[in-house]
Order: C-alpha cells, then structure tokens, then sequence
C-alpha cells in the first residue's frame, strides 16, 4: 500500500500515511510480535485487529493486552480481510492510531438484546463532550463501530448510538465467521465478547470523509413481504406465496438451486427516504423461507436490483474522492457480498487491484452501519487525508 505498505516481519513499513498498518498470517508462531514490529514504535491511541476465523482468536488478543503500550486493543473475526493485495485471507489486518494525528475513547457495549438506550446515548454524549475538550487541536472527528454480526440487533444499536453522535459521522461493519456464519467474536483489551459491539470515538489532525458506496440500480420488478417474523430476519411469504418459491419465480430460477451466488447476483432493495438500500438475503431454509442479513418487515416493498459493473464503479468513485488532494488511506467495511460477486464475475483480481491502489483496509463483514442506518453489499468507510498543516488546509471534509 503506498503510504502504508506492510509485509513479513523485518520488511521495510513506509508510514507516510495517518494510519500504521500491519499484516501477518493467522498461523504466524506469534503474530503480536510480528505486527508490533510492523506498525513500529507509538504511542497509539487504538489499535484494531481484524482477523481471519482460522486465527487463534482468544490466544490472538490475550498477547495483544499491553502489548502497544497504553492503546486500547479492539479485535473481530471476519468473513474475509482487505490488504496489501486488496482482498486476502487467512491473514491478519492491524489498523494502529497514532496519537500524535488521533485521540481516541474505545469503549464496549455489551448485552445488544437488553439495551438500555437511554443510558447507551447519554454515556455516548458525554464521553463526546470529554473528547471534544480533550483534544481541542484536532479539528475532524467521527465514530468507528463493530459489531456482533449475528446478533441481529444492528439496526437498534445503529439508531441509538446515531441519537447521540451529533455532528459525529457513524460507520462500522458487522463481525463475520467467513461464509460459515456459526459465530463471530469481538474483544476490547483482551476480553472476548460476543453480543456485544465496539465503538470508538475518534478525533484527528486528518481531514476525514465519512461515506458509502454501491453499484447497485434498482429495476422495475418489484414485490411485497406479506408474511415474516421480523425478529428473526426471516421472510415467509412474498406477494402471498412461499418466499423462496417466489423470488426464484421472479428470477426466473429453479428454487432447488437458489445458493449465495443468487443473492449475490440478484439483491432486493428497499426505498428509504430518496435512496435505495440493500437487503440481502443470507440464506434459504428448509422451509423455504429467506434469511436477511438486515432488519426486513411484514408489507414492505422489495425491489430487484441489477449491477453496474462493480470494478469500474469501485475505481470511478474512489477516485471521485480525490477533490483538492488524494486520501492517503482509506479504513473500509466490505460487504462479503460483494467478495462473493466479484468471485462470481471472474474480478476479484481486478477489485484486490482497485482496492489496493487506493490504499484501502480493513475487512469484510456480515454488514455495514452508515449513520443510523444497517446496510449490505456496500463498501462503507473512512478516508484520511494528509494532516492540513501539511497541506495548507487543503483536504477531505
């Protein structure tokens, strides 16, 4: 990664960009060490870990305690990794916050399904409040979440922290278990969590822009949820027949034969507001009902999508964000989704490549949260433009 190229231990890191960035192999004999000697010496404020399901996780994060100084730790398990060859696996991402560009307050929220949401916003309030006095110098801020991706309580939890954030921009992504989807895991300091999401509070020297992104255009072929259980993401009836039956109908499909490459090559799209936003579908069960990655109710309208070609789309808007000076770095939350797809349309090549050139990191996810919203198939994130006193004002917003 230009800016934040990393490799084995004892390569050369360059550092030119906000963000220290490290990477090893999960089966690595102690990745700790390995990524310390990557990211080079702190202090840092937050340090992010984004590991592969076959890491030893609980082991991972117990040799990450104080192992960057005073830093908090934050580590999830992913539906796949993004790094210096775009899209990766099997590895491990370290994503470090220098305190001499960042201050950072990390915190948990533990216990997803019995929120006091009351209590989660006014703590969230205050702790901006602090941070705002705290780090007077740093003139762009915003809001880092993960998220327990198969709690099902991503919608609520993105709702309640937007009510407190004010100003504040909130993006984030849903912890993943690759494309196994048996458990994910969270840990702050050391302690494993799962129900459980991770949310830091950011202020920096670095111009930042908040944003999200998707290829994705909505058709005119359109349907109704007529039955489902909304607790449960599960849809039992479209436009009053079997879901599954009905959506391969519509697709012109057998049912027999509908697997995630389906969904990924045929998403359905709900109308919030003046836009449209994913809802993909996790999974047929035997019953025939669909499995949602995100909240879906009883009388909404589904609409089909179809694709522009992703890896234009990728190139063309990451570059858009190149205004009065190019992001140095961009920290992003990538649907597995689009992995799948890009796999299904022989570009995995060139999106790693797009990725890669543009100086993107991070991981793939069950899920992203854009402001108060929980989203799919989008690429949500981050960029981090040059500090202004070194470019005389000039960067992102």
């Amino acid at each position: 990664m230009d800016g934040a190229r990393t490799g084995s231990a004892g390569e050369e890191t360059t550092r030119a960009g906000a963000l220290r960035v490290a990477q090893v192999c999960c089966g690595a004999p102690d990745p700790i060490s390995d990524i310390s000697e990557q990211l080079g010496p702190g202090p840092f404020e937050l340090v992010c870990l984004f590991a592969s399901p076959k890491a030893d996780f609980a082991a991972l994060n117990h040799a990450a305690i104080k192992a960057f100084g005073g830093a908090d730790v934050f580590g999830c398990t992913t539906a796949g990794e993004i790094g210096r060859d775009g899209y990766e696996e099997g590895q491990i991402i370290a994503v470090a916050f220098p305190s001499e560009l960042f201050t950072v307050d990390a915190m948990a929220i533990d216990g997803l399904d019995a929120l006091d949401d009351r209590k989660v916003i006014d703590q969230i309030i205050q702790r901006r409040m602090t941070l705002n006095i705290d780090a007077p110098d740093k003139g762009s801020e915003f809001a880092f979440l993960m998220i327990d991706g198969l709690s099902l309580q991503e919608e609520n939890v993105a709702s309640v922290l937007a009510s407190a954030m004010g100003p504040m921009p909130l993006f984030g992504g849903s912890t993943g278990d690759g494309t196994d989807f048996g458990s994910t895991w969270l840990a702050h300091n050391g302690r494993i969590r799962h129900n459980a999401a991770l949310l830091a509070l950011v202020r920096s020297r670095c111009p930042v822009k908040v944003f999200s992104l998707d290829h994705l255009l909505p058709t005119e072929v359109r349907m109704v949820v007529t039955r489902a259980d909304p607790d449960r993401r599960i849809v039992h009836e479209i436009n009053a027949e079997p879901a599954a039956a009905e959506y391969a109908r519509l697709l012109g499909k057998d049912p027999n034969q509908l697997d995630t490459f389906t969904f990924a090559a045929h998403p359905v799209v709900v109308r919030l507001g003046d836009s449209h936003h994913v809802r993909s579908i996790q999974k047929v069960d035997e019953q025939g009902n669909l499995l949602f990655f995100s909240a879906i109710n009883e009388g909404m309208v589904l609409t089909l999508a179809e694709h522009r070609d992703m890896a234009q789309h990728l190139d063309e808007a990451l570059a858009g964000m190149s205004t009065q000076s190019a992001p140095t770095q961009i920290l992003g939350c990538d649907c597995l989704l689009r992995r799948i797809e890009a796999g299904q349309f022989q570009q995995t090549r060139a999106i790693s490549d797009i990725l890669s050139k543009h100086n993107v990191v991070g991981f793939n996810t069950y899920g992203e949260q854009y402001g108060a919203l929980h989203v799919n198939q989008t690429l949500t994130g981050v960029a981090f433009y040059p500090p202004e006193s070194a470019e005389s004002g000039e960067g992102g917003s």
